[in-house]
């Protein structure tokens, strides 16, 4: 019996009134399962996601979010062999298959590893530093970061089910925004799979995560600036949604991440004998065969210096006549189907366009040698390789994207002819270049950063650890200007900010400490009788703060300084030359002496809570301080976050003053402090 793949709406898992969309296999061409989703309320889809989902994420912080979405990760690697065996019939080789499934929750492991370091354990986050006002220092001003209030709408492309969900998924639930997943029908039987073991994980707070398979009927009509829509796909597709009248009304949030006519460049320094000659040819025939080269950052176009071009087209042809397509459980099969006999018919006739201007130097575009038990009723194409010598009388190969394992190589005649023809690619998510010329690296760079979200920059030193031209990395981000959707992704906490709204809040620095959840300059700082080093984690409160007593620096303690540590600047032992510095005007203490004198001041140097001092961050010398002057330190809790269930970092701001009230010095102290 043919499964029928259910929606999760409201918490519970429902087939759509009418279940006749078929999902069908990529190898067998035979219906493995069925889609729908009409009868399903959209606009209660939505309230849902808004009203439940919503309210509990809000009420967890960044880093029980974050770990979360860690149990989440841990939950798919669990299970990781049931999305392998349903990957399968998509076309899909293991490795193929890896990037997608493993590659995915690496994606969600990486998203709560730097959520957790890098967000504070809070609700609210903050952006950059205060902003002084008023000439009192009474008012102040502070960016922040809120969670939006609304619902991200993931609509995603057939060729990552797994992973082109959850590299928006983990930002969105990091950032406290409930989910509705909309997978692309081609392989909505792997997507629906993985939400049911992220569901059966039982660590989603009600309405977190809900998943539609099928239409989406009305839901944009239900729409408010409170949403995000995150697509990729389609630039046809896009514009359609984009164009929404109630995205433009509501200024919903609308990413996209869509066609792409990638490009990869042999810099001029190569030669047939260098490594990265070799490293360009491999990387050509990887792009255009992983996945079947269904990959939104594939290679689509190939420019290598005029003198090499026949070498190269010689290299490429060697290669591709190894690559072995068909089924990918045969053993010995190198490339599996594309997804669907419909998308080897937009294959071929994008094929045919090229065709058209180019010449085709390896396959046919029409037929293909295939290992499979009916290789006619699989979705089985040949890697097709084109060459054009003229590309800038070029026209299709620029403009038109062949979703599958087809390239074309052009030469150019200098790097900035090499610059102006990837640029002519109008906007792309990714470009690679193959030289081992820092020179060429940076004017290649300067020329083309503009035009491409990312760009990979390849040569024999950096190869073997390299993830390779089409690999989007959850620290880096992921998106592209102009034909690429103009949309940024991931990108570390970058990608948890795009679901949430940047608001400057002004006030008192008591009101703006309390909002930001940290002290900040001018607030209150209440001290005790017990020393800060002698509270725990939990027991510290921001603005708790120490004021020390008063060290003077004699001349003796600066040269015994110097010599002990053999530092003997001039500014702190020669006062003839001390004098005629227009900075110093005579000795001074050495910077690094004031903060060791900052630290005999207000360390307990007792065993207690505190565990380590483990950094020093955002320190400046304010003013000299000469021999004979005082120094005094208050030290303040700034802010802390849990690091351990046994320990937490604490930041502490110190400030040095001199007997005048003078700021001389100013750092943060970072603790390991026990819970």
């Amino acid at each position: 019996m043919t499964r029928i793949l259910e929606n999760y709406v409201a918490d519970a898992w429902v087939r759509g009134a009418r279940a006749d969309r078929p999902v069908v296999s990529a190898i067998s061409g035979n219906t493995v399962a069925l889609v729908g989703s009409d009868g399903l309320d959209f606009a209660a889809i939505l309230d849902h996601a808004r009203t439940i989902g919503g309210k509990g994420l809000r009420a967890m912080t960044f880093h029980q979010r974050a770990l979360m979405v860690k149990q989440l990760a841990q939950a798919i690697m669990a299970r990781k062999e049931e999305l392998y065996a349903l990957s399968a019939e998509t076309g899909a080789t293991r490795t193929d298959s890896w990037v997608d499934i493993e590659g995915g929750a690496g994606t969600l492991f990486t998203m709560s590893s730097k959520a957790r370091k890098e967000l504070p354990d809070d609700i609210v986050l903050t952006d950059g530093d205060f902003e002084p006002i008023g000439k009192a220092g009474t008012f102040i001003g502070q960016h922040i970061y809120t969670s939006l209030q609304g619902a991200a709408v993931l609509i995603n492309a057939f060729n990552f089910p797994v992973w082109g969900m959850l590299e928006k998924l983990g930002p969105a639930l990091v950032a406290g925004v409930p989910v509705i997943v909309k997978p692309a029908t081609a392989t909505a039987q792997v997507a629906e799979q993985t939400v049911r073991i992220m569901i059966d994980a039982g660590c989603l707070p009600a309405g977190a995560l809900q998943l539609i398979v099928g239409e989406v009927g009305d839901l944009f009509d239900h729409l408010t600036c409170q949403d995000v829509v995150s697509f990729t796909g389609s630039a046809a597709t896009a514009s359609k949604l984009k164009n929404h009248p109630v995205i433009g009304r509501e200024s919903v949030r609308f990413v996209a991440e869509q066609d792409s006519i990638n490009a990869s460049v042999l810099g001029p320094d190569a030669t047939p004998d260098a490594p990265e000659f070799d490293l360009f040819v491999k990387e050509v025939v990887r792009e255009m065969t992983v996945k079947a080269g269904q990959k939104c950052t594939a290679i689509r176009r190939a420019f290598a210096p005029r003198a090499l071009i026949d070498a190269v087209e010689t290299a490429l042809k060697a290669r591709l006549a190894n690559v072995v397509v068909g089924d990918p459980a045969i053993e010995g099969v190198t490339m599996g189907a594309l997804v669907s006999a419909r998308q080897v018919d937009d294959v071929r006739r994008s094929a045919r366009a090229i065709a058209g201007e180019a010449d085709l130097v390896f396959g046919i575009i029409d037929s293909v040698e295939a290992r499979a038990d009916n290789p006619a009723a699989g979705a089985f194409i040949s890697p097709l390789l084109f060459r054009h010598d003229t590309p800038w009388a070029a026209q299709v190969v620029h403009d038109v994207e062949a979703f599958g394992p087809v390239a074309t190589i052009m030469p150019y005649d200098d790097l900035d002819d090499a610059v102006a023809l990837a640029n002519r690619g109008k906007g792309s998510l990714a470009i690679s270049l193959f030289t081992h010329d820092p020179d060429v690296a940076r004017a290649f760079v300067l020329g083309a950063g503009a035009y491409h979200g990312r760009l990979v920059i390849i040569d024999r030193d950096s190869a073997r650890e390299s993830t390779g031209h089409g690999s989007p990395l959850p620290m880096l981000i992921h998106g592209g200007p102009g034909r690429a959707g103009g949309g940024e992704e991931m990108g570390g906490v970058r990608g948890v900010k795009h679901f949430m709204q940047r608001s400057a809040v002004q006030g008192s620095p008591r009101s703006l400490s309390r909002v930001a959840g940290k002290w900040l300059p001018g607030a209150p700082r209440p001290q005790g009788d017990v020393h800060p080093f002698r509270k725990r984690y939990g027991e510290l409160e921001p603005g708790y703060s120490l004021q020390t007593e008063s060290r003077t620096i004699t001349l003796e303690d600066i040269e015994h300084f110097a010599h002990f540590t053999g530092d003997l600047f001039y500014a702190h032992m020669d006062e003839v030359a001390a004098a005629a510095s227009p900075i110093f005007g005579g000795r001074v203490a050495h910077g690094y002496l004031i903060l060791s004198f900052a630290a005999g001041l207000f360390v307990d140097a007792a065993p207690g809570p505190v565990l380590a001092n483990f950094g020093l961050e955002n320190l400046r010398f304010v003013k000299p301080v000469k021999p004979g002057e005082s120094i005094k330190v208050v030290l303040t809790v700034k802010s802390k976050s849990p690091r351990t269930p046994e320990m937490g970092e604490v930041r502490w701001a110190v400030t040095v003053t001199n007997s005048e009230d003078e700021v001389v010095a100013s750092y943060e102290l970072l603790t390991m402090n026990a819970i």
